[in-house]
């Protein structure tokens, strides 16, 4: 399998922290070793760092560690093949442009008798049942929506939808962002947790790396991160049900089909005006 990495906040914001340990799965705590790949957005654009080769000694991962990029929106990925060689146009995250933006996403488990599935205009170009997964997906969504949607919830229940439909095919536990939502869905492992004030410190569980928030933020931010396994050993992480989806905006879970969800109206998940935070 593989494992996932996603964050979603109310001020540009670097993964550093979360990041740092999710590259030791990567071919040193965890056997992950096909290749890895990061997605950061800033504002319409994004920037992409992929790597075929093991994360855990990257000296692409170095690079992106080194250089903390500032984002509101995050999708990363360490691989660990099961469907296509382990090569660059095989590695996730994938994007793709629909109704004029541009989507990443990224998968963890494995499909099978997937072949039949219709992408239609979005075709895959590697091998991957991830990638041909998330162009049935857009083209799926761009049949149903052919003009960019104007309630965003109820396209995002929709694509709730189609993820429950494609685990139906096999593990399917996907990441999706468009730069301002992050969306994520479990068949079987996910976890996610949201830092706000008041905030306190973090323990790395792959890395001895400590980190207090307290120092790095302003009691305004809320940040959300999102992993297949827990990053931190001393931090409350929530676990996702099989067929459960969250929704994250700016920071805040604004839908979700878990009892967990409080009513948390979207119109309060607003993008901060605050300085950019440090490492979360």
């Amino acid at each position: 399998m593989c494992e996932l990495l996603g964050m979603s906040a109310n001020v540009p914001t670097d993964i550093c922290f979360s990041f740092t340990g999710l590259i030791q799965r990567g071919g040193n705590t965890g056997p992950h070793k096909d290749g890895w790949g990061i997605t950061f957005y800033e504002g319409k654009g994004f920037r992409t760092f992929k790597d075929p080769n093991q994360s855990c000694d990257s000296q692409i991962a170095e690079l992106v560690q080194s250089y903390p990029i500032k984002s509101r929106a995050v999708v990363s990925h360490i691989r660990q093949a099961n469907r296509g060689q382990v090569n660059l146009e095989n590695t996730h995250p994938f994007t793709r442009e629909l109704w004029g933006r541009y989507w990443t996403f990224a998968h963890n488990g494995q499909l099978s008798d997937y072949r039949s599935l219709k992408t239609g205009r979005h075709r895959p170009v590697g091998e991957t049942d991830s990638e041909l997964s998330f162009c049935w997906l857009l083209n799926t969504l761009e049949s149903r929506f052919p003009e960019p949607p104007q309630d965003m919830m109820a396209m995002f229940a929709y694509v709730a939808e189609c993820c429950d439909e494609l685990r139906q095919f096999g593990v399917y536990n996907m990441m999706l962002s468009d730069g301002e939502f992050v969306m994520t869905f479990c068949t079987n492992h996910l976890y996610w947790i949201t830092r706000k004030a008041p905030f306190g410190k973090a323990t790395l569980l792959d890395e001895d790396v400590t980190i207090n928030f307290q120092m790095e933020t302003t009691p305004n931010d809320v940040v959300s991160v999102i992993a297949t396994q827990p990053l931190t050993g001393n931090e409350t992480w929530h676990r996702m049900k099989p067929g459960e989806f969250n929704l994250f905006h700016f920071g805040e879970l604004v839908l979700s089909n878990s009892e967990q969800l409080k009513d948390v109206p979207y119109a309060a998940a607003k993008p901060a005006s605050q300085a950019p935070t440090e490492p979360l």
